[in-house]
């Protein structure tokens, strides 16, 4: 099954996030197929940039979605609230 998730990247008590598509059988920071954007949540306002093409593309081929990476997807306005 093929997940949108996110990575963590950044040092100790900096984050940063990568959003993903990756198997689910893969660990969280390990193996994934394509990077679709990244959250980092350091800056003020958050920063959230998401290539929605690619983002729709996945989406359209069946790949889920993880609660956070979800909530990320519907504040960048790739996935509409309704959806849910």
């Amino acid at each position: 099954m093929v997940k949108i998730r996110l990575r963590r990247l950044g040092a100790k008590k900096k984050p940063f996030y990568r959003i993903v598509v990756a198997d689910s059988r893969s660990p969280r920071d390990g193996r994934f197929i394509e990077e679709i954007g990244y959250y980092d949540p350091l800056k003020n306002p958050a920063v959230i940039k998401v290539d929605e093409e690619k983002a729709r593309d996945w989406l359209a081929n069946g790949a889920q979605v993880t609660d956070t990476a979800r909530s990320l997807l519907v504040k960048a306005g790739v996935i509409e609230k309704k959806a849910l």
